[in-house]
């Protein structure tokens, strides 16, 4: 028997809800869907499409790719406001030297046909960092496709610092999915010890759950909750705001390895929180 069966865990994924919701249910979970955070195109196509431009007349040399949801967001841009410029944008994007955070936007790229010259040693900025360390950059042209909005200027900095003209793009926004009573349900269900599990899978999601009841809340109903990581990046947004991690998939940071995760450590005696 699945170490999930008849468990509930808290699923506050957007995107790929159904597909993580199936993975747990097909184990014998009870799935508590609870979207935190949606993703939207930017509400101002013009800045995105005049990066397009600029980029699809070689304005880079390398481009940055922080997350998959960021190239597909720029390709469908493209096809609803531009699409004579797909042909151009993609034989660009073969061209420059990209430079991936973790699986998912090497994932986009394969979608396209492509791969990542230079893959980070790990799913994280200091990881992009880390692997650019020993790259020539003086004079670079760097596209960088941001996570959400945030400016990432670790990133930025290091770039600049190493002569590089940094170019960046945000060809999405988070938003609130769920209202915050909604949220606030979820928090009381996680302090009155009736959810297993909540599996996170963005720093947004984090982000969220903490905006609506406080720190102090929050971190009370994370502490009598199992807490699952999909990654680091998700791992260090739960410790920035004082909680742990305990599930977190060794080294492929993706879905099914966090259920896997999850599997393993509510079998094991039922896991202490």
């Amino acid at each position: 028997m699945s170490g999930l069966a008849g468990r509930t865990i808290a699923v506050p994924e957007t995107r790929e809800l159904d597909v993580f919701a199936g993975l747990l249910e097909r184990r014998g979970a009870n799935v508590l869907r609870c979207p935190l955070v949606a993703i939207r195109d930017a509400p101002d196509a013009a800045p995105v499409l005049a990066w397009i431009r600029e980029f699809a007349a070689g304005g880079c040399d390398d481009l940055i790719l922080l997350t998959g949801e960021g190239l597909r967001r720029l390709v469908g841009c493209i096809e609803r406001h531009e699409p004579p410029l797909e042909a151009q944008f993609l034989r660009e994007l073969a061209r420059v030297r990209k430079i991936t955070r973790g699986p998912k936007p090497a994932r986009a790229l394969k979608e396209l046909g492509l791969t990542a010259e230079l893959p980070a040693s790990a799913p994280t900025t200091p990881g992009v960092i880390a692997t650019l360390r020993g790259v020539n950059l003086a004079g670079r042209r760097v596209g960088v496709q941001l996570y959400g909005t945030d400016p990432n200027r670790p990133l930025v900095e290091f770039l600049q610092g190493a002569g590089a003209r940094v170019l960046p793009v945000a060809p999405y926004v988070y938003a609130n999915a769920a209202d915050d009573d909604s949220v606030r349900g979820l928090i009381a269900r996680m302090a009155s010890g009736t959810v297993d599990a909540i599996a996170f899978t963005s720093a947004s999601q984090v982000e969220r759950l903490f905006s609506v009841e406080g720190e102090s809340m929050a971190r009370r109903a994370l502490e009598r909750t199992l807490v699952a990581a999909v990654g680091p990046v998700v791992a260090a947004a739960l410790e920035a705001h004082g909680a742990h991690a305990r599930v977190m998939p060794a080294d492929a940071f993706f879905l099914k390895p966090l259920t896997s995760a999850l599997e393993e450590a509510l079998g094991a005696g039922g896991a202490s929180r």
